[in-house]
């Protein structure tokens, strides 16, 4: 069995993102034990660049991040969902990203230290879901890119992104039938692609 771990990243309650990401996880549902984070209730700070963990691999912040590194250690699916904020992520994502640095610290560490969050050499796969509310072709560039680098600092695999253009009022998407089984079927198929 799979553990799954869901970050939603939306600072609004029901959004988009929100009944995306509860479509996807709905489709992911078989394939073992599922973790949701709303990334809103969540109190993170942002990283203070204080270098600590470039010693250790572990952030020395006390807050509500050091439950999700041990979630993200133990999951072999990672799904992140976020509306466009100025062609990025919410800030309240972005953040557990950035304090994510912890994790990719460890890499050049000695082997007891650098094994921290993965010890069984666990093989797992993250995805991004985005919605925005303009069709510019490079709406989603900036986030995808974040996500692939986010990704690797979990020692995880980038398995691509779900994206929607044209959603802009909290619950556009439920006028969309097609959006809401197309998230589903990427849960599906995220479970099948499992490394």
């Amino acid at each position: 069995m799979t553990k799954i771990v869901a970050v939603y990243g939306s600072p609004r309650q029901g959004g988009n993102t929100d009944t995306l990401l509860d479509k996807v996880v709905e489709g992911a549902s078989t394939a073992g034990s599922l973790e949701k984070f709303y990334a809103r209730d969540l109190c993170i700070s942002g990283c203070t660049a204080c270098g600590s963990c470039n010693d250790t691999g572990l952030c020395v912040i006390d807050d509500d991040m050091q439950q999700l590194y041990d979630s993200f250690a133990a999951a072999g699916l990672i799904f992140i969902s976020s509306p466009v904020y100025f062609y990025g992520m919410s800030a309240q994502l972005k953040l557990i990203i950035d304090r994510s640095q912890a994790m990719w610290a460890r890499y050049p560490l000695p082997v007891h230290e650098k094994n921290k969050y993965n010890p069984e050499g666990k093989k797992r796969t993250g995805y991004l879901i985005a919605a925005g509310a303009t069709q510019g072709n490079k709406l989603f560039a900036g986030m995808e890119l974040t996500a692939r680098y986010f990704y690797d600092a979990l020692g995880a695999r980038y398995g691509g992104g779900l994206f929607f253009r044209g959603l802009e009022g909290k619950e556009d998407i439920l006028a969309k039938a097609d959006f809401m089984e197309e998230a589903r079927t990427f849960g599906i198929n995220a479970v099948k692609n499992k490394p």
